[in-house]
């Protein structure tokens, strides 16, 4: 396997599977990789680059979208001919796979899982065929630029009850995402801010605020949330967090910390805080932590939020609530814009809040994902102080923390050998860490069945290759 000995570049910001295709796609270009030659299996080329099978996986899907392989049952992966493609050497943007392509893991604790088998069909089926008849033959207009009223209107008193958040309908916006929603809001603060994000935090809002060489400064996070104290010291003057339950390392801003970031974002007229309380809705200690919003007296806070973790990611419908100053900017400046999320399904959402489904929905949840959550504890219990857990207070993930010689890549990779998804800390970092520490891996547990939640730490614990305390 001389032929595919290529430099991987860890610390590069290009993806290793992006760097793998590309290096491919050269050699075969070149002449260097020969048609007819068959490419090794995902297993063995991950095992000779020391990268894992899903880096494969995504480079090799990629060669054969654009035609440089094929992929033949049973037989592997085999070079084309080039006189058959039409090469177009320029910079194309990488193409990820499909997720219908994506590995099947046996286990997956990724993050952003939810319980599917829990979900109310029946209620949600019985709204969507109320919705879809003659009566509201009107939902196949386009509606207000902001969402509809009646949705806008469950969402602002929910927000008040739940989270304490200071609202009218008016203020609030909807997206099909906060992948949607987040531009908007970049345009509306202007091109001359400067964005602070958590360091680690959410891979998405690191694109954006990186984007276009967008100005921004990662803050580093410890256990009590962002460390205001670095903020300070930069000269950003828009503070991106996620106060309720840090992303990934679940921490939860400190009461003292947020007195302290208010009064950051109150001394100067063009700051403000970009609050995404993504999964507020499940906490499992102590007393309900009330918004940033909700305690704003300056109206400084942007709040942001989703239904992807207390309905379904599938639903694409997220929110911002606007401080009144910036709803009328963003009224003038987007007049001409069209709500992202289809009129049926805003108005099967708003239907299910007014009759107290989601409620309903909400509080069942709640006991189901803290049940995985205390079988999760008691398993890993039996594994301490090798492993110990941390971010339990809310949300649907943790942090292990693992007292080993091996990095974080490395127990990653063990995982996928056995065919178990996990991530490594490192993976949401745009920036160096500070300190020197031992691996840890976000552990999701969403979408796991109860019944299972513990053999699945059990299988993940001896792919890991750790032990039980004596």
């Amino acid at each position: 396997m001389d032929f595919l000995m290529f430099q991987l570049v860890q610390e590069s910001k290009t993806p290793l599977y992006e760097q793998l295709y590309r290096a491919i796609k050269e050699a075969i270009i070149n002449g260097t990789i020969e048609e007819g030659i068959k490419l090794p299996s995902k297993r063995k080329l991950a095992d000779y680059l020391a990268v894992s099978q899903t880096t494969i996986e995504f480079a090799y899907s990629q060669l054969v979208a654009e035609g440089f392989i094929s992929s033949e049952p049973r037989r592997g992966y085999f070079v084309q001919n080039l006189e058959e493609l039409a090469i177009i050497e320029q910079d194309t943007s990488f193409i990820t796979q499909e997720a219908n392509n994506t590995p099947n893991f046996s286990v997956d604790f990724s993050p952003g899982k939810i319980d599917t088998d829990s979900f109310p069909f029946a209620i949600w089926r019985k709204y969507a065929k109320d919705i879809v008849n003659d009566e509201h033959k009107d939902l196949l207009q386009l509606g207000h630029p902001q969402g509809d009223y009646e949705l806008r209107q469950q969402i602002s008193s929910y927000l008040f009850q739940s989270r304490g958040v200071k609202s009218t309908p008016e203020q609030i916006i909807l997206g099909s995402g906060t992948e949607q929603i987040m531009p908007l809001i970049i345009q509306l603060l202007g091109d001359k801010t400067v964005y602070g994000f958590e360091n680690p935090g959410y891979p998405l809002t690191h694109h954006l605020f990186f984007k276009d060489s967008r100005m921004s400064v990662p803050i580093p996070v410890d256990n009590d949330g962002v460390i205001v104290a670095k903020l300070e010291q930069t000269s950003a003057n828009v503070m991106y967090v996620t106060p309720s339950h840090q992303f990934p390392t679940g921490a939860v801003l400190a009461a003292t910390r947020r007195s302290q970031l208010l009064a950051w974002a109150y001394q100067q007229d063009n700051r403000y805080i970009i609050e995404d309380d993504y999964d507020s809705e499940f906490r499992y200690t102590g007393k309900p932590i009330p918004s940033l919003q909700g305690i704003d007296q300056n109206e400084r806070v942007i709040y942001l939020s989703t239904f992807s973790k207390s309905l379904m990611p599938a639903l694409r419908i997220a929110y911002a609530v606007l401080p009144k100053s910036l709803i009328l900017q963003y009224k003038k400046r987007f007049s001409y814009y069209s709500a992202t999320v289809p009129r049926m399904d805003q108005h099967i959402l708003a239907n299910f809040m007014e009759e107290g489904y989601f409620a309903k929905h909400l509080n069942r949840m709640r006991k189901i994902y803290k049940r995985k959550l205390e079988i999760i504890t008691k398993t890993i219990m039996e594994y301490e102080p090798t492993v110990t857990i941390s971010g339990e207070q809310a949300g649907m993930h943790i942090l292990l923390t693992i007292r080993t010689t091996k990095t974080e890549t490395e127990l990653v990779k063990l995982a996928e050998q056995s065919n178990i998804r996990i991530y490594g800390l490192l993976e949401y970092t745009s920036a160096e860490l500070d300190e020197k520490m031992n691996p840890r891996l976000v552990l999701g547990f969403g979408g796991l069945k109860t019944e299972q939640v513990a053999s699945s730490i059990h299988q993940l614990m001896h792919a890991l290759e750790i032990t039980k305390a004596p």
